[in-house]
């Protein structure tokens, strides 16, 4: 079975934080709001996890972005800001 590609699991994860840090949600907030377990929202943010659509689209919903919002490379982003 093909493995997911790494640059998107990678993209996701920092705009996961990214998003989640400027809503001021702590990882165990968010994943309270998603029904998720905060290990869950751990593992996405490390790239750990290939999460389904349905994840995704609720990760969207509680940051007040879109799945594509979570999926595409920023052109905003800090790339001195280390967690970003």
């Amino acid at each position: 079975m093909k493995q997911p590609s790494r640059p998107i699991l990678e993209t996701l994860a920092r705009n996961l934080r990214y998003y989640r840090y400027h809503k001021g949600l702590t990882q165990e907030k968010l994943a309270e709001i998603c029904g998720f377990h905060r290990t869950y929202i751990s593992d996405v943010e490390r790239s750990k996890r290939n999460i389904t659509l349905l994840g995704l689209e609720t990760l969207a919903v509680a940051l007040g972005v879109s799945a594509p919002d979570l999926l595409t490379e920023r052109k905003d982003k800090d790339h001195h800001d280390p967690l970003f």
